[in-house]
């Protein structure tokens, strides 16, 4: 019927400070989400595939957070760690559905950051409108099909040995760690998922990658080099922070990680990383950066105007 999230052990002080290091966190990057979103859709000058990406990948930043630190926050305050088993698998799908969205969405922008470096010329013939859309809706196609097969084949399993998810949330690695069923077939299915929807977009958006820096590495001034790497280091300091967490929590499998580091990492990953995604695309961006100077001189304006 329920399960109990563990979450984090502590006493009454590191709750406190851990739900007003939560509550900040998840307030900074919804709002800034939200901000980059509403200010894509009204500033013309980002209406371009590249911010039309970055759009797609703030909400589903947004869904991302919403799915898991407003019950972290919960249980931080009340001390009630309980989670229906309905309420766990949807947790579950939302935060997988949110995840592989996000990988999508930056393998689009890396391809993205490919044409509009390396075959600058006929960019906008090959990103168009209706290309760009196509990717977009297939990113969420795509993920919210691969989190229902999953939430479908875990809410099969049976747990009776614990009901007791040593974790910050619905993780589902560790919901297959404490089932009693057979879990061999979604293992290999869980393995195959990973090599399609993790390890192989990020092979490709290291392959986008060599192609960009070989060109760039072939600009024969400086200021045109620095031009060019300026117009995807914020996609691909995104795509580390992103990446980051991932590769030390799953790229060794062996590894002897503690449950405590596994949940700092996983704290980093849910947390941190999206809260950081407006930041980077801010500070490292002057078209971004000059969108929200008119847009702040237009509001400004319009209250002087009244």
């Amino acid at each position: 019927i329920e399960f109990h999230i563990l979450s984090i052990s502590t006493n009454e002080t590191g709750r406190h400070l851990l739900f007003i290091g939560v509550l900040l966190m998840y307030l900074l990057t919804v709002n800034g989400n939200i901000l980059i979103t509403c200010l894509i859709c009204v500033e013309p000058r980002l209406h371009t595939p590249m911010y039309f990406f970055l759009g797609n990948l703030s909400m589903a930043d947004v869904i991302y957070v919403s799915t898991t630190l407003p019950k972290l926050l919960f249980i931080t305050a009340t001390n009630d760690n309980r989670i229906r088993f309905s309420a766990c698998i949807t947790q579950l799908y939302f935060y997988m559905f949110s995840a592989v969205c996000d990988i999508f969405i930056l393998t689009f922008m890396s391809y993205d950051r490919y044409v509009a470096i390396c075959l600058s010329l006929q960019y906008h013939l090959i990103m168009n409108r209706q290309v760009y859309i196509k990717m977009a809706i297939a990113s969420w196609f795509i993920a919210a099909l691969n989190s229902l097969i999953y939430a479908i084949l875990t809410s099969m399993l049976t747990f009776c040995f614990t009901n007791n998810i040593d974790h910050l949330y619905c993780d589902l690695k560790t919901l297959y760690s404490i089932t009693s069923s057979d879990i061999t077939s979604r293992e290999i299915f869980m393995l195959f998922g990973n090599i399609i929807f993790t390890f192989l977009p990020l092979t490709l958006i290291v392959i986008s990658y060599v192609y960009v820096i070989s060109t760039i590495l072939k600009i024969q001034t400086s200021k045109g080099r620095l031009k060019a790497f300026s117009s995807c280091a914020s996609h691909l300091t995104t795509v580390l922070l992103f990446y980051g967490p991932i590769i030390f929590l799953y790229g060794d499998p062996g590894s002897g990680h503690s449950k405590d580091q596994n949940k700092l990492l996983s704290f980093i990953y849910m947390a941190v990383v999206p809260m950081l995604n407006p930041v980077v695309y801010t500070l490292r961006n002057k078209e971004v950066l000059g969108a929200i100077q008119k847009v702040t001189k237009d509001i400004k304006n319009s209250f002087l105007m009244y």
